[in-house]
């Protein structure tokens, strides 16, 4: 029985809101708290002055507003529960355009990093909560506006956060802190809401597989991908009660919020200013936003609108599928009648000629003719197949989705910076996500949909590189590799694209990393990280162990600025607790007590007959920092100074026992200290590097930080978003050379590129954003290939809009 837009159903899905809004509500107020705790370890850290005072104005700003944050927030959920219209399609927002001003642009980035978050995490099981909801309310898509959606729960949280008159420095500032205490809240919120509606009967079972129509005769070598292959059959209509996942089948689907995103559409990039990052994101978003308006001006929002649609035998199978603005049934079929005999006909079609291409492309890489004749004729063979595809497509839609589908890999085709062997492979790639792009139409509304990000990257890494270098080779395997596992599990979707996204991501983590020299400098500088690290966790900790104790100044400069990277050296070259590092610990604490007030005598005697060796260690473990000669001879004439005086001081003598306590504590230094932001200042030169391990640094080019540079935060956060494998242009020492980024490390302070030729550029993260401000840095793609594909599909679509449907 159908259960679609009746009473009850939509009233199943208010309460299904209603609970998620209560479930997530209850995580607002534990993390302010959870953000308090962060700005008070902040704040009571020990750092430059600069950075320790603005922890200090973080820590009471946040003091001050985090109870109305709190309060704005809480209520403001509650009432965009109100703002939900259960039945209500958002796409008619998803056009409407608006200038919009840089705070707006820039509160919006704020919000979609968390609501992205939100999304990895969650997506599988939002993507089932969508779905039933839109099955109970008998829509297309969520509204806007809607609650389930993560984008407006990470919206309403910082407008109001600056609402409360906390700054967006201070949001960037804290926002892993936000995340970790929100992501997790709001996942299982959308698990428990599928849970409820499982328990009230809806959609028990979302099985893709149970839409694989197994043809008989589809088999074929592949490549090594052989084998039967399933193709989707996807039912139209969302009535049923119970069973499998129906999925809709709208036209072009764009998420409203992500339309709104977009200021002023194609003007965005030139009126709203902004970073080289947000400025290329809003450029790819105006593409998707063009096609969505191109497209929805030629098939008509309203799919009511349209004449009834025919599948291949000539029946009518009810309305046309819209674009994502239809009401309720209209696009979908009677909503009460079987599945459309189209989405049977229509899916064996497509298997049939994916099939068919996958056995003519290993022809095409089996043969000796020139490339650009195979590469011809694989456009050729490409084109004809789809031509066949839109006779055979059961609505105006589909016609378009065929049309554009093959305009974008028509595209990546021709796109000669992709060698030869990995074009063929892309090109194989066009009736998988030609499946996908009608299956799941958001394809076409958001650049993180996994197969354009597997596209987008497996092209980046690859245009860098000539066809010598490709053919062959590791990278090449690993291409063909998710080609074919994609196309062996067509009836998985997204899913199978997201798993071969994260698997193709680790490949390249490996390969770009595997050369010796690489290995080399990614253990130096992985290391070089992990002791600047150490030291100052190991200052923080030397200063709360003298905090209360009547050390004298010089004695507490010395063990901060030189004995901690004493200490930090050490348990790199010997482990923590190797006997030179436990050595080198210990006199820590014999210094402290050396130089303390000395007012009996049997003290003086002990301290006159260990000087001679305490002198000896120190210098030992001097040597270890490079501090010899006359630097080294100046710091033992300093402690010399202060142990004299201590002879003559009247003050009150260190207890024992605290400095036992304190010899036990550095003994076991490592199970105290606290881990430190990774923004926290890390000395870096050619220097450091050889001191550690005694590797030569000639080939390296180490780019330190400039010293007391300030970079922007957002400057920052795109260092930190590079993606690995792809390629870019560096301008240093006005020298250009095209580089590859190949590794980051942990702590996403030191990134390694790397040229043709073998050299390599250790860059820190400081230096690095700027370089990205000034232009020294620059993507050698300005956009993505989907983007660009994208981009040239439109193209040909304005000058010849005849071809969309014909």
């Amino acid at each position: 029985m159908s259960i679609a837009r009746s009473a009850s159903s939509l009233q199943l899905a208010r309460e299904t809101r209603e609970r998620f809004v209560a479930a997530t509500e209850g995580a607002i107020a534990p993390l302010a708290r959870s953000i308090r705790d962060r700005l008070t370890a902040l704040s009571s850290e020990a750092g430059n002055a600069r950075a320790m005072q603005e922890h200090r104005d973080d820590f009471v700003a946040f003091h001050g507003q985090a109870t109305q944050w709190v309060t704005l927030s809480q209520t403001g959920w509650r009432k965009a529960l109100g703002t939900t219209v259960s039945g209500a399609v958002g796409s008619s927002s998803a056009l409407r355009l608006e200038l919009i001003g840089d705070e707006v642009v820039e509160s919006n980035i704020l919000s979609s990093r968390l609501a992205q978050m939100i999304h990895d995490k969650g997506s599988f099981e939002l993507s089932d909560l969508r779905l039933r909801i839109q099955h109970l309310e008998g829509t297309t898509e969520l509204d806007a506006k809607d609650v389930l959606k993560p984008e407006t729960l990470a919206k309403l949280l910082v407008e109001q956060w600056l609402a409360a008159g906390l700054s967006r420095g201070l949001w960037t500032r804290i926002q892993d802190t936000v995340q970790q205490g929100l992501v997790e809240v709001v996942v299982k919120a959308y698990q428990s809401a599928n849970a409820f509606l499982i328990a009230n009967g809806v959609m028990e079972e979302i099985d893709l597989k149970s839409f694989v129509r197994r043809t008989g005769n589809a088999s074929g070598n592949g490549g090594g991908g052989g084998g039967s292959t399933a193709s989707s059959s996807v039912p139209m209509d969302s009535g049923m009660s119970s069973g499998p996942r129906s999925v809709q089948r709208p036209g072009f689907g764009f998420d409203a919020q992500q339309a709104a995103s977009v200021p002023g559409g194609a003007s965005a990039a030139t009126t709203t200013g902004g970073s080289p990052l947000m400025i290329a994101r809003q450029r790819a978003q105006t593409a998707l936003l063009n096609l969505k308006r191109f497209v929805t001006a030629r098939i008509g929002g309203d799919a009511g609108a349209q004449a009834p649609a025919t599948s291949a035998d000539g029946r009518a199978t009810g309305g046309g599928a819209g674009t994502g603005g239809g009401h309720a049934g209209q696009g979908q079929g009677t909503g009460a009648t079987a599945p459309r005999v189209f989405s049977r006909t229509f899916a064996g079609a497509i298997a049939d000629a994916e099939v068919a291409y996958r056995m003519a492309a290993t022809q095409y890489m089996d043969g000796n003719g020139e490339q650009a004749t195979l590469i011809q004729q694989t456009a050729v063979d490409l084109r004809r197949r789809t031509a066949e595809l839109k006779k055979r497509a059961p609505t105006t839609a589909d016609k378009a989705t065929v049309e554009i589908v093959a305009l974008m890999f028509q595209a990546i085709l021709a796109e000669e910076r992709i060698p030869f062997s990995a074009r063929v492979w892309f090109a194989r790639l066009q009736m998988p996500v030609l499946r996908v792009a009608i299956a799941e139409p958001e394809f076409f509304g958001t650049l993180q949909h996994p197969a354009r990000m597997l596209i987008d990257r497996m092209g980046s890494c690859v245009m860098g590189f000539d066809a010598a270098a490709i053919t062959g080779s590791a990278l090449e395997g690993e291409i063909r590799r998710v080609v074919q596992v994609i196309e062996q599990y067509p009836e998985t979707g997204q899913r199978v694209f997201k798993l071969v996204f994260d698997e193709f991501v680790a490949f390249l983590n490996r390969y770009l990393t595997q050369s010796d020299s690489t290995q080399r400098v990614m253990s130096v500088a992985q290391q070089v990280e992990q002791k600047e690290t150490m030291a100052i966790q190991y200052t923080i900790e030397l200063r709360k162990m003298l905090n209360d104790m009547p050390v004298r100044d010089e004695i507490r400069e010395f063990l901060f600025k030189v004995w901690a990277e004493v200490l930090a050296i050490a348990a790199l070259r010997y482990g923590a607790q190797g006997e030179q590092t436990v050595m080198l610990k210990r006199v820590a604490s014999e210094l402290v007590w050396a130089a303390s007030a000395k007012p009996n005598r049997t003290d003086r005697a002990r301290v006159i007959q260990d000087l001679p060796q305490l002198l000896q260690r120190l210098r030992q473990g001097m040597a270890l920092l490079g501090i010899v000669d006359e630097p080294q001879e100046a710091h033992i004439k300093t402690i010399g100074a202060t142990l004299s005086d201590a002879f003559l001081s009247k003050t009150e003598a260190i207890p024992q026992a605290k400095i036992e306590a304190m010899a036990e504590r550095l003994t076991h230094l490592e199970d105290f200290v606290t881990d430190v932001s990774g923004s926290a200042d890390l000395p870096l030169d050619a220097h450091s590097i050889e001191l550690l391990l005694g590797v030569d640094a000639a080939s390296i080019e180490v780019i330190p930080d400039a010293a007391g540079a300030k970079v922007p935060e957002d400057m920052l956060a795109w260092a930190h978003e590079l993606q690995v494998g792809n390629w870019f242009m560096l301008d240093h020492n006005d020298r250009v050379s095209q580089v590859q980024f190949v590794w980051r490390s942990d702590r996403k302070q030191l990134h390694l590129f790397a040229t043709a030729d073998g050299r390599s550029f250790l860059i820190q993260a400081g230096r690095l954003a700027a370089y990205l401000q000034a232009g020294l840095l620059v993507p050698a793609e300005e956009e993505t290939l989907t983007v660009r594909a994208t981009r040239e599909a439109l193209a040909k679509l304005d000058a010849n809009p005849e071809r969309l449907l014909n």
